[in-house]
């Protein structure tokens, strides 16, 4: 079975240098207005503040690829989320859909005056021979056929942005969140439904939380993964 390639976010670590943005950007060489990732803040202001990189996450049942009415979505081997400039028409309809935001138009206006659409690629490259001219030109680098991860994850200094597979991507954060003292509760149907005693589960900010396992490295930093 091939690899599912996607991306996580640990908004724990992530401290909005947009040092994903630039890297991408550059990488390649994106046109002005053109962002293929960008970084949101979560609760701008307040305590617990957070910020997470988001961009295409190449979804499994991908919504852009449902509504596109000339079909230049398509699915990799991998898993990726690619798609044909060629036969883009710039409807538009894509840009709606997606819950992410990750299809940009170089322009504005109605149909095909917003010119093609373009997104993340996974660092993958598009439909053209790989590491051509042309598809340089349409999508950026082919890291990817490279055998290298996409340059935004593999730049992030804090390693917050994790990008490849699925299940190794999923098992690194998996153990960050134990590590810092959540415990495997985190990951079951207790935390998410059940109240604990009949009560719900108070989270205050202050002191570990009520399914929080005690450990010594909670208050030791240089414990924490690296």
């Amino acid at each position: 079975m091939a690899a599912r390639m996607k991306f996580i976010c640990d908004t724990e670590r992530c401290i909005d240098c947009n040092g994903c943005v630039t890297s991408c950007k550059n990488e390649h060489e994106l046109p002005w207005g053109v962002n293929r990732r960008r970084v949101v803040t979560i609760g701008d202001g307040a305590p617990g503040e957070h910020y997470m990189s988001v961009a295409c996450m190449h979804c499994t049942d991908a919504p852009c690829m449902a509504v596109c009415p000339v079909d230049c979505f398509y699915h990799t081997e991998d898993g990726i989320v690619l798609h044909s400039k060629d036969q883009c028409i710039g409807c538009g309809y894509c840009y709606y859909a997606c819950p992410f935001g990750a299809p940009q138009f170089p322009d504005t206006g109605a149909f095909n005056h917003r010119g093609k659409m373009d997104k993340c690629t996974f660092c993958a490259g598009g439909p053209e021979a790989d590491n051509s001219e042309d598809e340089f030109k349409k999508y950026g680098r082919n890291r990817i056929a490279e055998g290298k991860l996409p340059v935004c994850a593999e730049q992030c200094g804090t390693k917050a942005l994790l990008g490849g597979e699925a299940n190794i991507i999923a098992s690194i954060y998996k153990q960050r969140v134990e590590k810092r003292g959540y415990g495997p509760e985190l990951w079951g149907w207790d935390i998410s439904y059940t109240p604990k005693n009949g009560k719900p589960i108070e989270i205050k900010g202050d002191g570990p939380r009520v399914n929080q396992q005690l450990r010594s490295h909670q208050n030791n930093p240089g414990e924490l993964p690296t």
